[in-house]
């Protein structure tokens, strides 16, 4: 498959820390309107790529395209300009802000009005033509709209996770990377995450990569799955071809994959 057809791509990357190779020859293909799981066990590189992805770390070899364009040398904040955003497996909000507020921050910032300083303390201006409307159907969309007005700081850790979740798609991302989404969420909560994931995909036709230690949800969520393995690609395919690689299995201590 071509880059121009490609969302998010990562082609034969490395990169090494020392004498320790942590990614050797990886690539991944993030096709638009797509989710792709990313797996494998503690210490497999999952989080390495995650970094080159967003542009917080330079790989020694390969290279990363952003919706066709080579962005491997490109910052982070580059990329988040050209439609990638990213969520973090620790929860990264302003506690005495409210769910509104930090989606009308975020809205501000793709659209280059917010003066962050004066925002945060209440001054910002009027909102634009369209905001309020956009902020209330991302609202609507992940089921927030009752807590529009709550201070991040009382909510839960589930909820905060889907303020998280809102706030990235506020900036209009082509690509949104999610870091462990489903940490510390309980069964109930992770179902409400996997739809509104899906709801993401489907409504909005938002690309993502999720990195996931919860390979059920994965498996459950995802179109296309990439397993990595101390450093190397050990499998990729959809779900099923996942489930029944022997590969697999023995990454995962022996034990099948279901």
């Amino acid at each position: 498959m071509s880059t121009d057809t490609l969302a998010l791509e990562a082609r034969d990357v490395t990169v090494q820390f020392g004498g320790l190779r942590a990614l050797d020859n990886v690539s991944l293909s993030v096709p638009p309107n797509s989710i792709v799981g990313m797996i494998g066990p503690n210490g497999a590189g999952k989080t390495t790529l995650f970094g080159v992805l967003s542009g917080l770390l330079a790989p020694r070899a390969g290279k990363v395209f952003l919706d066709g364009a080579d962005v491997t040398r490109a910052s982070a904040a580059t990329r988040a300009r050209k439609g990638l955003a990213r969520t973090f497996q620790r929860l990264e909000l302003f506690g005495e802000l409210s769910v509104r507020e930090h989606l009308v921050l975020a809205y501000r910032v793709r659209a280059q009005r917010s003066n962050l300083l004066k925002d945060l303390v209440g001054l910002g201006r009027r909102p634009a033509d369209g905001e309020d409307a956009e902020v209330d159907r991302i609202l609507d969309m992940l089921g927030l709209r009752e807590l529009a007005h709550v201070p991040t700081t009382v909510l839960p850790l589930g909820t905060g996770r889907l303020v998280e979740l809102a706030r990235a798609t506020a900036t209009e991302p082509k690509v949104l990377l999610l870091d462990e989404p489903s940490s510390g969420l309980d069964g109930e909560e992770t179902d409400r995450l996997v739809a509104v994931l899906r709801r993401l995909r489907d409504e909005q036709g938002t690309a993502m990569v999720l990195v996931e230690h919860n390979v059920d949800m994965v498996l459950k969520l995802a179109d296309h799955i990439t397993v990595l393995d101390f450093g190397e690609v050990i499998a990729t395919g959809n779900p099923e071809e996942i489930r029944a690689n022997p590969a697999v299995q023995a990454a995962y201590l022996g034990t099948s994959v279901t």
